[in-house]
């Protein structure tokens, strides 16, 4: 007995449609009279579309539907479509692959922009200017090294890294603080902040359920009151 498995059958072109589309547009590719080829096609345009309805929110969605029949029937279907025909050529299209930069970084928590910054702050030459650069860089510097030791630094560690990246040209005076950078763990719980006032609106909720329950009682109490004082006047019958 033979069995039909998917494994030793045609490979599915456009798996979103499934196989009994792809059956359909075979037997129409099959069809020796044209008028039957293009009603079929048509049926079967219509139906990839039921079978992806998300396909009816991108533009030129009928244009995409006939681009995917040709598609289907390796381009070997003849109809007359309403839109050109799409290339082959550009279907099968392969971008290059675009090369992964393959670059030393010295110091990794510092990242490769601060590599650039000094390159670009050893080439100004304004004095003052260079020097601000400088600072702001030592400044960027101890944020990325706390940011990813989640410890402290002393400033002179900043300023040995600054001299080693620099290859010695670029450094600070040493009356000079760089900036205080603390890492603090946010303490448990911290992530979802509480509103302040939510008691104050609870007790609001419960003050007003009270003041509606009273209301509730007193108009019910005084609705029985005239019950009972109706029961107890019968006056006249008629």
């Amino acid at each position: 007995m033979n069995f039909d498995y998917n494994t030793t059958r045609k490979k599915l072109l456009l798996a979103e449609y499934g196989r009994n589309v792809q059956n359909m547009v075979a037997y129409i590719c099959a069809l020796e009279n044209k008028d039957e080829r293009n009603a079929y096609a048509q049926v079967v345009i219509d139906l990839m579309g039921f079978l992806n309805p998300h396909l009816r929110d991108v533009a030129d969605f009928k244009h995409k539907l006939w681009d995917h029949l040709h598609i289907i029937s390796d381009f070997k279907i003849d109809v007359d479509s309403p839109y050109p025909k799409p290339s082959e050529d550009a279907i099968h299209f392969k971008p290059n692959p675009m090369p992964y930069p393959q670059r030393r970084i010295r110091y990794k928590h510092y990242g490769k922009t601060i590599e650039v910054m000094i390159d670009k702050a050893r080439q100004i030459e304004d004095a003052d200017r260079k020097q601000h650069m400088v600072q702001s860089i030592a400044n960027f510097m101890k944020m990325a090294y706390v940011t990813w030791n989640k410890d402290s630094v002393a400033d002179e560690t900043i300023l040995s890294d600054l001299k080693e990246l620099s290859k010695g040209e670029l450094s600070l005076q040493e009356n000079v603080n760089l900036t205080k950078v603390e890492f603090r763990t946010p303490p448990p719980g911290s992530g979802r902040p509480r509103p302040a006032n939510q008691n104050q609106n609870n007790k609001g909720r419960q003050n007003n359920g009270n003041g509606s329950n009273n209301n509730r009682s007193n108009n019910t109490g005084g609705g029985q009151n005239r019950q009972r004082n109706g029961n107890n006047n019968p006056g006249k019958r008629y």
